[in-house]
């Protein structure tokens, strides 16, 4: 990998490494499912332009649509609402080895130990920062970020079966799927909408945006960019700066604080996903 793009794809982690701290930072005004509903229906005003209808393939590209959108980023931001943005971070990992025991389901997909290893040390991890103290104050967020794993998980299966759906077309059926289930949701549950949209302060509001443009598009498209040039290998590794990047700014910047279980729980965690990451053949990407 060339210093260019080694040095972008450090931006792109330092990028949605701070993603979850600007949305835990919205997420104290906005209820969880309004806060998903604003940041779709901002990427569906961008992106609406590229929806386009794929004769043959729109089943796969709606369950896809379902599994990245309402249901898996509602399950995450209900998780992130009630826990730490730093275990959130590491957590969320578990979508790599999720998505790896689904294609030996679906896929028969061949896993040998070494991957199995990795499995294993990704479980283990987050069952040591689940078994904190002070974790376990919090352990329903935990489980909605694990749900979230595992149902972007589905999602990553049905991706790495679709053929020539570009990353922003697909982007936009994700945001067009969410968007009115995610409000409709939201009103039905969260209580007063309108009154929470209008007294959001700038911050609040800089969080949505941030999560919305920076995260999702400039994240997805840049780490597109890069798996059209690079060996998985090369670049699948290099995503886990983003939780520690996230650690670093929920540490600094929310006060969060770090217990030895959970750092060394993180690293138990993290060390699995490097060793299943390297050893993916293939991966499509659905991160934050």
């Amino acid at each position: 990998m060339t210093p260019l793009h080694l040095g972008f794809m450090v931006l792109i982690n330092l990028i949605w490494g701070f993603a979850l701290v600007a949305a835990k930072v919205s997420l104290e005004h906005f209820p969880p499912l309004l806060f998903a509903a604003l940041r779709f229906t901002l990427i569906v005003l961008v992106l609406f332009p590229f929806l386009k209808i794929h004769r043959g393939r729109m089943k796969e590209v709606i369950i896809i649509a379902l599994c990245a959108g309402p249901v898996g980023f509602g399950f995450f931001f209900l998780g992130l609402a009630l826990s730490n943005a730093s275990v959130v971070a590491v957590t969320s990992q578990l979508g790599v080895p999720f998505a790896t025991i689904m294609s030996i389901v679906f896929l028969k997909e061949e896993v040998h130990w070494r991957r199995w290893l990795g499995i294993s040390l990704s479980f283990l991890g987050v069952m040591v920062i689940s078994f904190d103290p002070a974790v376990f104050t919090y352990i329903d967020g935990v489980l909605f970020v694990v749900a979230s794993a595992l149902v972007g998980s589905v999602g990553t299966i049905y991706q790495r079966q679709l053929k020539n759906v570009g990353v922003f077309e697909l982007q936009a059926w994700i945001a067009v799927a969410a968007a009115p289930l995610m409000l409709g949701a939201s009103l039905a549950l969260e209580g007063n909408v309108p009154e929470l949209v209008m007294t959001a302060n700038l911050l609040q509001w800089a969080g949505v945006f941030y999560v919305a443009f920076a995260s999702s598009l400039v994240g997805h498209a840049g780490i597109y960019y890069l798996l059209q040039r690079y060996e998985v290998t090369q670049t699948a590794p290099l995503t886990l700066l983003s939780p520690i990047f996230t650690v670093f700014f929920a540490v600094l910047l929310l006060g969060e604080v770090l217990t030895t279980r959970m750092i060394i729980g993180a690293g138990i965690a993290l060390t699995g996903v490097l060793i299943v990451s390297i050893r993916q053949k293939r991966i499509v990407d659905t991160g934050f």
